[in-house]
């Protein structure tokens, strides 16, 4: 009897591991590992991968050759560029780079035409948060650290509803939505002071839209993160407390 009830509770254990020893067993495939080893990244993203984990996070999202993925927010485009070795010839990546960012910083745009001139299976979308328009049937959308900027003060209060409601309808029925950001408390004015937000919120907003929650990972999570500081603040820079969440368009 006890034996029974020690296979059951390491069964439990073994289906709930979703945190940092789940995602790190994870072994990266050759598709995802050919895009960390792609030549053409940059030397400042490759010695970032020994913090941001890009192998195992992607492996853990599922990305397969052949994928149709979304890099929601591209920035610099490091994600971008492994994604478009990883997911192939066959397969397509669309580097979203909103205007409003553009306007804002213009070397968003030059980062942008750098990558897609890069990589032939990669197309830019430069649309305004308001005019945005996804392709249909994609396999995956990702945003890495910037879920909390579609809530800063100079976009409409319902800029991340409207976002959240277009990466559903864009994503094919069992989809994944894969969400990063630093971790912050609770409270409107968290994204605008800290660039920070709170990983219910995200959790309750991304819900509306008709997600399910399929897991969750500590890969990045750092304790010692007060969750008070600017990301940028050179204390906690690189070494703030984030979370991953993956979300599923349902399949009915």
């Amino acid at each position: 009897m006890a034996r029974k009830h020690l296979a059951a509770a390491l069964a439990a254990l073994t289906i709930g591991l979703t945190g940092a020893a789940a995602i790190a067993a994870t072994a990266v495939p050759p598709n995802i590992a050919a895009g960390l080893a792609d030549k053409g990244r940059p030397a400042a993203d490759v010695s970032r991968d020994a913090a941001r984990h890009p192998g195992e996070m992607l492996a853990w999202a599922g990305v397969q050759p052949g994928a149709k993925v979304a890099d929601f927010i591209m920035g610099g485009g490091y994600f971008t560029r492994v994604l478009a070795v990883a997911v192939g010839p066959k397969g397509h990546v669309w580097a979203y780079q909103p205007t409003e960012f553009i306007k804002f910083r213009a070397a968003y745009g030059d980062e942008q035409k750098a990558v897609v001139g890069a990589y032939p299976n990669v197309t830019p979308i430069t649309a305004s948060f308001a005019d945005l328009k996804l392709p249909d049937g994609l396999d995956m959308v990702m945003t890495v650290q910037n879920y909390h900027d579609l809530h800063l003060k100079p976009f409409a209060a319902d800029n991340a509803a409207k976002m959240n409601a277009e990466i559903f309808r864009a994503l094919k029925p069992g989809g994944t939505y894969l969400v990063v950001d630093h971790v912050g408390p609770a409270g409107a004015e968290t994204p605008d002071k800290l660039h920070r937000i709170d990983p219910a919120q995200i959790k309750t907003e991304v819900a509306a839209a008709g997600f399910r929650l399929a897991g969750e990972s500590e890969l990045l999570r750092n304790p010692s993160d007060p969750h008070t500081a600017l990301v940028f603040d050179p204390s906690i820079r690189g070494k703030t407390d984030q979370v991953i969440l993956k979300f599923v368009k349902p399949k009915t």
